[in-house]
């Protein structure tokens, strides 16, 4: 029955990550035949960095009824001078200018103009040009992850839970804290794994499993088999590379792993309008760490060009949208948060609200019913890490699935709901269903 619901793959919202073991090939590829211009958005010129290149790396749920959305982002550079790498996580729900559509969520760039659009629309968040593109379709991620004999990983906490963006409920998720071998199959359950840390916890986990793969890629048992198993790997790969180019820069893979590889995300804080969950970027931050990745001074000139696309960019802002605190807003803070919730764990005292984060997804087909739980939530001081939309009609009866510790803090709402164990020690999912009665009704 399991194995029947993971191949349900209706409107996916996760973390493909079966491209890491070719990013930084991939990179080095692209530092040898994609030498450019760098400027930035602006009119501000780097002028010529030819040791230093920008991979834009897309994990896209592709469907037979449209053309997907690119559930993963994310842009891997590498320095050819120093043989170091880096990963730049882009949120999904990041709030951007999508041309010819207006401002969108990047992940939706694709679905409007494909990986040429979503191109576009990363080179003007970052203010960089991108050198390559590399494309994976997420049905291959078994594969891919099989082919490398799978991946060790330390499993942070219990994960358990049915995704709700599958059809009927979708994927069980069931995995046990501590180290373990993960193949394709119980690798999708951590990559897919959501609960009230939202997509910021989420890229916390796909910038580990990425170390964990690479790991793997060089280690003995893979290293001597390396050309097979990327050319395995290529077939699920859509790039404008060759093969033939791959493989010539496989050697720079141990190269840039004992230099290490230093993993970013996009700066901003959460936020919510209506029912749509984004993440709302600081781009002055962003252009400044651009410009010391380039290894550029910070000068005035760059600082008042960020600045000012900063100000243009709160212009465009909806009337009423709500953006939470940045202090938690970081894969750091969450996994700092999740170590200090560990060493409390044998406390059995119910959490506060405001140390629970909370992820709100609307089932119910009520247009706003999302927006009004999470001000409902908010009030009572839980932290709201996201605002999304569920399968319309898919769920009859609400239902807030937490920790044991946890569940008195829950009992109470002004609406009817079951409360469920289940979920990290200091996060909480509430899914909206028919159930639900608005507030006034």
């Amino acid at each position: 029955m399991r194995k029947t619901r993971q191949k349900k793959r209706n409107y996916t919202r996760m973390k493909w990550l079966a491209a890491a073991l070719l990013v930084i090939l991939v990179a080095a590829a692209g530092a040898y035949f994609g030498k450019q211009q760098t400027k930035w958005a602006g009119g501000l010129d780097f002028g010529k960095k030819q040791h230093i290149v920008h991979v834009m790396i897309l994990g896209v749920d592709r469907r037979e009824d449209d053309a997907g959305r690119s559930d993963t982002l994310m842009v891997a550079s590498l320095d050819e001078n120093e043989g170091k790498g880096s990963l730049l996580s882009i949120p999904r729900d990041t709030r951007v200018e999508i041309e010819g559509n207006g401002y969108d969520k990047i992940n939706h760039a694709y679905a409007y103009g494909g990986y040429k659009l979503s191109q576009s629309a990363v080179e003007s968040l970052l203010g960089v040009p991108m050198d390559h593109y590399l494309l994976i379709d997420t049905k291959a991620f078994e594969r891919i992850i099989d082919a490398i004999g799978g991946v060790d990983i330390d499993v942070e906490k219990r994960m358990y839970y049915e995704d709700p963006w599958d059809d009927d409920g979708g994927l069980i998720i069931d995995l046990y804290p501590g180290e373990q071998h993960l193949d394709g199959e119980r690798a999708i359950q951590y990559v897919r794994y959501r609960d009230g840390e939202g997509d910021i916890g989420r890229i916390g986990r796909q910038q580990k499993f990425m170390k964990a793969v690479l790991e793997k890629v060089i280690s003995p048992q893979i290293l001597p088999r390396l050309p097979g198993v990327v050319e395995e790997v290529g077939k699920a790969l859509e790039t404008d590379m060759s093969l033939a180019e791959l493989l010539a820069f496989a050697n720079e893979l141990k190269q840039v792993h004992d230099h290490g590889v230093s993993a970013q995300m996009v700066p901003g804080r959460p936020a919510f309008f209506e029912d749509v969950s984004y993440w709302i970027p600081d781009i002055k931050e962003l252009r400044k760490f651009m410009a010391e990745a380039l290894g550029e001074p910070v000068t005035e000139e760059l600082l008042a060009s960020a600045e000012k696309a900063q100000e243009e960019y709160e212009k465009d802002l909806p009337k009423g949208i709500q953006i939470a605190s940045a202090a938690e807003s970081t894969p750091e803070k969450v996994e700092e948060k999740a170590a200090k919730d560990a060493v409390r764990e044998a406390d059995d005292k119910p959490m506060k609200p405001e140390e629970i984060s909370v992820m709100v997804i609307n089932s119910s087909g009520i247009n706003g019913a999302g927006a009004e739980v999470a001000g409902i939530l908010q009030r009572k001081g839980f932290v709201i890490s996201g605002v999304e939309t569920g399968k319309t009609d898919s769920k009859e009866q609400t239902t807030i699935t937490t920790s044991s510790r946890n569940t008195d803090v829950f009992y109470g709402m002004p609406f009817q709901c079951i409360i469920m164990d289940g979920g990290g020690k200091n996060q909480a999912v509430v899914n909206i269903g028919r159930d639900y009665v608005k507030q006034g009704d």
